[in-house]
């Protein structure tokens, strides 16, 4: 996704998934800067400051089109509620992250976030298979993914978080198959 790049990419009922833009790094930086999210992501840092969103969206751009994909994931009412992305953590391994504001926990747009970026991944990017993870202790997490069709691994990994400065937290691993 390039970061100059608006047309939506994916639309649902409610959402629209769609490249990063420089107009979102307010509502990125205010929406991250909550330790209830960043703690339960593993690159958010704590706190998040405007400067983070803009060499978010800035880094947005550089990244390789073939492995790696950024959505921000906007309400048609309230505007971006937060970011999805699939990134390729091991060669040809698309690791599936997202985050949504606390404001918007609950409603069932995580779930509908990611359904609907599993469909492009399948059709537009041709993956058939997507990896993703959750923290232990973010149950939420687990069920969003649950519901859009991953399967838990039984493997759980220590990962760092840099919402939680850094320590390395368990991590259920989960695998989604087309």
């Amino acid at each position: 996704m390039c970061a100059l790049d608006v047309r939506p990419a994916v639309a649902t009922e409610r959402l629209l998934l769609r490249g990063p833009v420089a107009a979102d790094v307010n509502p990125i930086a205010e929406l991250a800067n909550d330790l209830g999210v960043a703690g339960m992501t593993s690159n958010l840092p704590y706190p998040y400051r405007q400067a983070d969103a803009e060499a978010f969206v800035g880094g947005v751009a550089r990244m390789n089109p073939r492995t790696d994909a950024v959505f921000a994931v906007e309400h048609r009412e309230f505007g971006l509620i937060g970011m999805l992305g699939f990134h390729e953590r091991e060669p040809r391994r698309q690791e599936l992250g997202y985050w949504l504001g606390r404001p918007f926990w609950g409603r069932g747009y995580a779930t509908e976030a990611v359904t609907a970026a599993l469909r492009w991944a399948r059709g537009d990017w041709r993956k058939n298979v997507v990896w993703a993870g959750h923290f232990a202790d973010n149950r939420a997490s687990g069920q969003v993914l649950c519901k859009a069709g991953f399967l838990y691994t039984g493997d759980v990994e220590p990962r760092v978080s840099a919402g939680r400065g850094g320590a390395p937290a368990p991590t259920r691993m989960m695998v989604w198959l087309a």
